[in-house]
């Protein structure tokens, strides 16, 4: 049989267009099918807004810490509506750039919203496409709680979006996404009241870091409630009450509710029981080739429910086409990939949490962990603390964990992760020479 392409890609983000671009390029047909902006959730409300955001944020830290090196205390504003039409601004660029990108590589693109109609053929807009290999690239959505006056909540893609700059904003959660959200608008000016169900925020990250963080927030006038959940949210004039129950069960009166916390693989209105797709939890199921039930469908990115990171998915796509068409097999290793709360402090970590070595290791696990001023506070009044820790195996002596809250941690765990991934061990960082004065060279010195 003839298809109409030797590779049929659906959804244009971070996992699909790495799939496509690198398929392409060993010289096979290749069509991807999105119904949005190219760049998906990443590019157009994920990480790249959210980023913008936190750089936006980190300004008002920046004013702060100046005035303790002999700067005048500036007298500014944040501006919501000029930051948003910018922000909206460098995200059409860069969908537009992904879209240059597709083209030199010679991938079609095709608007529209794709419906399989069995394993090789799919209806897009009216139009039946054929293909022999199918790779299904959607991402993951937004959720909202079952709650009475859930109506009432916007998720992170509206956050995004808003004309105006909430005054006051209810954060429920306490993972990653919330934390950083909630970090970011409270530097930007507005009042922050944080919802959590667990015992602290960060639950799954090591402990220590998740408390540096939470700190560090407090500090900065976040309103942190744990133990605590939302019942019912009720209209009240121009406010929004949350009913409380838990810990804190009361009344909180805000004007604007976030739930950021939940994410469902984006697969409704695929019908993929027509191709014979099996799903577990929600998500569709793939072998370590990422090949779902069907022979010659495949799955990457958050629609498989991994790790759902960008780099993962790109790191999959990529696998995938090398695997189906460069005649080169190969998988993603998912050790000791790091990952990052752009938080207020900024955290980072890679590896394995004290809590998940000791499970893993017992007694044998040996942790090393720091937590100081650093240099650039030392002329401000600020109170703010960087934390360091390295968790380690003792019989081995091989590093398992890195994680640091404060300055400058995303780049430098990043740097860290190689070294992890390496078999770096304790006496390699304590025989390595750092350059002074840096947090990263504080690493080194742990003793």
């Amino acid at each position: 049989m003839r298809f109409d392409y030797d590779l049929l890609v659906i959804g244009a983000g971070p996992g699909g267009l790495a799939a496509s671009e690198r398929a392409a390029g060993y010289g096979v047909r290749v069509a991807i099918v999105e119904q949005d902006s190219v760049g998906g959730t990443c590019v157009i409300r994920g990480c790249i807004p959210e980023k913008l955001m936190s750089f936006a944020a980190e300004f008002s830290d920046d004013s702060q810490v100046a005035a303790g090196y002999g700067w005048d205390k500036p007298h500014a504003a944040f501006d919501w509506q000029q930051f948003i039409a910018a922000k909206e601004r460098e995200i059409h660029r860069l969908s537009q750039v992904h879209n240059q990108k597709l083209a030199e590589a010679g991938v079609e693109l095709i608007k529209g919203c794709a419906t399989f109609i069995d394993a090789h053929t799919l209806d897009v807009a009216g139009r039946q496409i054929t293909a022999d290999k199918i790779l299904i690239a959607v991402g993951a959505k937004d959720v909202k709680p079952e709650i009475p006056g859930s109506e009432y909540i916007i998720t992170s893609s509206q956050l995004f979006n808003l004309k105006q700059q909430p005054k006051h904003i209810a954060v429920i959660g306490g993972n990653y996404i919330p934390v950083k959200l909630a970090g970011i608008m409270n530097n930007l000016g507005s009042q922050v009241t944080q919802i959590f169900l667990e015992d602290h925020i960060l639950s799954a990250f090591d402990e220590s870091l998740a408390l540096a963080v939470q700190e560090g927030m407090t500090k900065r006038g976040i309103q942190i409630l744990e133990n605590t959940t939302v019942k019912e949210i009720k209209p009240v004039g121009d406010e929004l009450d949350l009913i409380l129950s838990g810990k804190n069960g009361n009344i909180v009166s805000v004007d604007t509710v976030l739930f950021a916390l939940c994410r469902t693989p984006n697969i409704s209105g695929l019908s993929l029981e027509k191709a014979g797709i099996r799903l577990s939890e929600g998500a569709i199921v793939v072998d370590e080739y990422n090949r779902t039930t069907q022979e010659n469908i495949f799955a990457v990115g958050d629609c498989i429910n991994r790790i759902n990171f960008t780099p993962v998915a790109i790191a999959q796509g990529r696998a995938f086409a090398d695997t189906q068409f460069g005649n080169n097999p190969r998988t993603v290793c998912y050790e000791y990939v790091p990952s990052t709360v752009s938080s207020q402090p900024e955290a980072a970590t890679v590896g394995l949490s004290e809590a998940e070595a000791r499970e893993k290791l017992g007694e044998a696990v040996r942790c090393y962990c720091s937590q100081f001023r650093p240099l650039l506070h030392s002329l401000t009044n600020r109170d703010e603390k960087t934390l360091i820790k390295l968790v380690v195996d003792s019989r081995s002596d091989r590093v398992l964990g890195a994680h640091m809250v404060g300055e400058g941690a995303v780049e430098i765990i990043q740097c860290l992760a190689i070294a992890l991934r390496m078999g770096a061990t304790k006496k390699h960082f304590d025989e390595a020479i750092g350059i002074h004065p840096s947090i990263a060279e504080e690493f080194l010195t742990l003793r």
